[in-house]
């Protein structure tokens, strides 16, 4: 028998999935992810000589690395079949030159793990791109600068261990400006009137009041519409006007990386990170049964809509079979990418038609079910027929009172059938004729207040980034990671508050950093990097263009930032110095100012008293993996948690609906 082919990717399931593929003439190992970066204890760059890098392999990934080295003596040829986007580009690539320079190596490029796509990669390999390999250079020395100068300008203002980045500090003034704006809103009284009418039939429907005088209506307090109520109650209501219009709803494209991850919140509260950990585990491989391990989806990080054309002839079958041909347009339905997608990429669909999520439901997991579930719902929904729709509206003149009502029938549900069926308008009213005569049953009032622009949850602020330009696909779930685990951002309630910790850092970093935390100019910057991938900018010429002017700025907060000294009313009770408020991994907390002569800390209280008997303990805000909670001071001997504070409204602090 002759030497085996190896073949390299970067995960252990996934190389578990493509060597069943594969089968027995070939070696697959994993790379556990990239072997060679910049080292973590110094700069690593070369910023006089063109930002030379200065690799090395990862601590801990020697063994791997060797490993690696030995089945590639061993083997005949080495195909490189690491993720294919710019970061699964630059593993390989490192990859190849600790290879001996004789040796064999190919790239191979699939985007989804399935027998067919593996069988076609493997018969038409390629050679490296250098300009992805560049383009993701330039990325990750660009943030390697930011990141390694701004980080201990954060120590010296603020706290040690802090951390700053390119787009994540953006993203956090995101955040931040939101939340001023919440602070700031001043709430607003209006009014609205609603009237149940009648048929002389006895039909119900309700209308609300839209004009008088022919004025949009604004009520703006109890006595004005109480007087208002009085003189409507003598009117009399007439259908002064009634159309009926057929509309259609369009179905939504198939998912990329971003309206995948702002669908899993909206309609299954799943947080980024997680929404991307559930799809990579789609994307690698699960045990179905018989058929061992499964593809499920393709490659979940992507910002093309294009759908490969054996994918869209499977779902059209699939399609007719399943839903009858009314649900089947003429021609597959396409759509278009935003500026920049990387065309050569799919978007995120199922592998296969024919793995309906109630056909494996007993092979996943929960989370995966429904995550899966919507995948393949929202792509067979993209290849179907439009909805169709009646929309019935009513003008009713009750004197110089206008009312308005309308009412939605379905006619056709089509991609409705799969996706958005919740969105379905059930509200329908009767027959009415024009100049038909109404009763009044019923003036029904109803107070409100204007409301603050929401807070970003995980979805609306990845739609924000991508409205924006800033970030990437596979940037927008760390960068959401990273914030909230360095306490810049609490979850409250699945949406994204800023710590004090989190204003404070923004604020200095706007203060002395405009440029890096302008959001045109990080948009540029994205498009410049995108054009290195693309061959149109040179990775050298991106960073000489940016580091001048980041030098001056950087030279000026470092001979301008002065430590932030903030004393507390507190004393040290063993000391008797004053205590000093300080940050750290875990918030804010008291430190003895005589440190590090004394040692004395402690946490800061929210002043309210520990609900269980006999404890005495205060209340603390603490932090875990699943966001903040409220903890006993007496932890460990009191264990008492809540996600409220006792004794609070949490109406009064009710997260607004996602943006």
């Amino acid at each position: 028998m002759g030497k085996k082919s190896l073949v390299i990717v970067e995960s252990p399931t996934k190389a578990k999935t493509i060597g069943r593929i594969l089968g027995t003439e070939f070696t697959v190992i994993p790379s556990m992810g990239h072997l060679i970066d910049l080292p973590t204890s110094k700069l690593g760059i070369d910023v006089d000589k063109d930002f030379e890098p200065h690799y090395i392999v990862i601590k801990g990934r020697t063994k791997i690395l060797s490993t690696i080295k030995k089945e590639a003596k061993a083997d005949k040829e080495v195909f490189i079949a690491t993720d294919p986007d710019r970061e699964g580009e630059a593993v390989g690539w490192h990859i190849k030159n600790k290879l001996p320079k004789d040796k064999k190596i190919q790239r191979v490029i699939f985007h989804e793990i399935t027998p067919e796509a593996i069988k076609e990669a493997f018969s038409h390999p390629r050679d490296f791109d250098v300009n992805m390999v560049e383009a993701q250079a330039a990325r990750r020395i660009l943030d390697r600068i930011v990141g390694y100068f701004l980080s201990p300008l954060l120590w010296r203002k603020i706290s040690r261990g802090l951390s700053a980045g390119r787009v994540q500090s953006v993203a956090l003034r995101l955040i931040v400006e939101r939340e001023r704006l919440i602070q700031a809103f001043i709430p607003q009284e209006y009014w609205e009137i609603e009237a149940e009418l009648a048929k002389t039939t006895g039909e119900k429907f309700i209308a609300k009041l839209d004009k008088i005088a022919g004025e949009k209506a604004a009520l703006k307090n109890k006595e004005e519409t109480d007087n208002l109520l009085e003189d409507v109650k003598s009117k009399v209501f007439k259908v002064s006007d009634i159309k009926e219009t057929e509309k259609k709803r369009n179905p939504l494209p198939p998912f990329i990386t971003s309206t995948l991850q702002q669908d899993a919140f909206n309609k299954l509260r799943f947080s980024a990170s997680k929404t991307m950990l559930l799809a990579q585990q789609l994307y690698e491989g699960i045990e179905i049964g018989s058929r061992g391990l499964v593809g499920l989806i393709t490659y979940m990080r992507t910002d093309s809509t294009n759908v490969a054309a054996s994918a869209l002839s499977e779902a059209r079958t699939f399609i007719s079979r399943t839903f009858g041909d009314d649900y089947l347009p003429e021609k597959p339905n396409v759509y278009k990418s935003k500026k920049l997608a990387q065309e050569a990429h799919e978007a995120i669909r199922p592998s296969s038609a024919g793995y309906t999520p109630d056909s494996i439901q007993e092979f996943l997991n929960k989370d995966q079910h429904k995550l899966y579930t919507l995948i393949y719902n929202r792509f067979l929904a993209s290849q179907m027929t439009p909805s169709r729709y009646k929309v019935t509206s009513a003008v009713i003149e009750a004197g110089q009172y206008i009312f308005s009502a309308s009412g939605t029938r379905v006619i056709f549900d089509g991609f409705m059938r799969l996706y958005n069926k919740e969105d379905e308008e059930k509200k329908t009213l009767p027959g009415l004729q024009k100049d038909e005569l109404l009763e009044l049953l019923n003036l029904i009032p109803s107070q409100h207040f204007t409301q603050p622009p929401p807070r970003y949850s995980d979805g609306s602020l990845v739609k924000a980034l991508e409205e924006l330009g800033i970030g990437r696909p596979s940037t927008y779930a760390p960068i959401i990671y990273t914030i909230v685990t360095r306490d810049y951002v609490n979850r409250m309630k699945g949406y994204l508050q800023p710590t004090e910790l989190g204003f404070k850092v923004c604020d200095m970093l706007v203060e002395y950093f405009s440029k890096v935390m302008d959001y045109k100019f990080t948009a540029e910057m994205e498009e410049e990097l995108d054009g290195v991938e693309e061959g149109k900018f040179d990775r050298v010429k991106v960073l000489r263009d940016f580091y001048p002017s980041f030098k001056t700025d950087l030279e000026h907060a470092q001979n301008t930032i002065v430590k932030e000294v903030i004393f507390s009313d507190q004393v040290c009770d063993k000391c008797g110095k004053p205590m000093m408020v300080k940050w750290g991994k875990r918030g804010k907390f008291l430190s003895c100012s005589g440190f590090p002569q004394c040692k004395n800390s402690k946490s800061i209280t929210t002043g309210v008293k520990c609900p269980q008997e006999n404890c005495g303990g205060e209340l603390i805000l603490r932090r875990s993996r699943r966001g903040t909670f409220y903890g006993c001071s007496n932890f460990p001997a009191c264990h008492f948690i809540s996600k409220d504070l006792p004794g609070s409204n949490p109406a009064e602090d009710k997260d607004n609906p996602a943006a």
